[in-house]
């Protein structure tokens, strides 16, 4: 009797093992979420203001939810979807305007802008999905679409050889605002350069735009001949508000027919003596 014990405990150990090693695989091969997995999280970046027929590039990151293991891993989909608002969307666009995540590294996006001074908004709604479940958030950027500051000049290849693509940098009041990628110039030929500053706004008063032709060498002149330029713009201020004068005169306009009308009735009310 102790013997047939003995076997029938071994038996049902071993079944056990069996039974645990083939739980286990099963586990491995088909992962299960948690009930609570992490949230979604994301952001999107880009410029907050933009020229007239801009272009910009716009990064969308993404991560979390259902669609992402405990470890990190994906074993989900992650995607995005873009709304654009504004009060005139002629001439806007977002491509693409939805995408899944792939990689680790953020997704991109082309944003062109029309001529319509106004503000943009970008909302990214995120989504991460894993069989049953789903989880989203959304994220949103704010573009100012403005009518930019433009400077316009012509270089000049003054030397006998070509001059090659060089950086010509941007002062706005002494301070560097941009970079032009200025391209090959021939011998003996021009090249029409465009500066476009885009701003939310400018203090008023004068403003002045500057750049210098210093490093390269006496190759490229700009066409007054010299290797600096500036050109100053003035700034108008805010228009002046009359509201508190009208406000003022009003006040003093019925407060003069008031008086008039208590003499009057004054008057009436004790006639004079013959």
């Amino acid at each position: 009797m102790t013997v047939l014990r003995a076997i029938a405990l071994v038996t049902i150990l071993v079944l056990s093992s069996v039974i645990g090693l083939g739980a286990s695989g099963l586990a491995s091969a088909a992962p299960v979420r948690p009930a609570t997995a992490p949230a979604v999280t994301g952001n999107i970046s880009g410029p907050s203001v933009m020229a007239y027929h801009g272009a910009a590039t716009i990064f969308i990151n993404g991560t979390g939810g259902p669609a992402i293991a405990p470890n990190g891993t994906r074993i989900g989909n992650l995607s995005w979807y873009a709304k654009l608002s504004a009060s005139n969307l002629t001439g806007i666009s977002l491509s693409p305007s939805s995408y899944n995540f792939t990689g680790t590294g953020p997704s991109t996006a082309a944003l062109t802008v029309g001529n319509i001074t106004e503000q943009l908004s970008i909302t990214i709604d995120i989504t991460s999905r894993y069989q049953s479940q789903n989880a989203s958030t959304n994220r949103t950027l704010l573009v100012n679409i403005v009518q930019p500051y433009v400077w316009a000049f012509e270089l000049v290849a003054t030397s006998s050889v070509t001059v090659l693509p060089f950086n010509l940098t941007i002062l706005l009041d002494g301070g560097a605002v941009g970079t032009l990628k200025i391209p090959t110039i021939t011998s003996g030929s021009s090249y029409n350069a465009s500066f476009s500053y885009p701003t939310v706004g400018l203090s008023s008063g004068w403003h002045t735009f500057s750049a210098s032709l210093a490093n390269e060498h006496g190759l490229v002149r700009f066409s007054n001949g010299t290797t600096s330029l500036s050109a100053s713009f003035y700034v108008p201020g805010s228009p002046p508000s009359y509201t508190l004068w009208y406000v003022a005169g009003a006040v003093a306009f019925f407060g003069a027919i008031f008086i008039f009308l208590t003499r009057v009735a004054a008057r009436r009310r004790n006639p004079s003596k013959k």
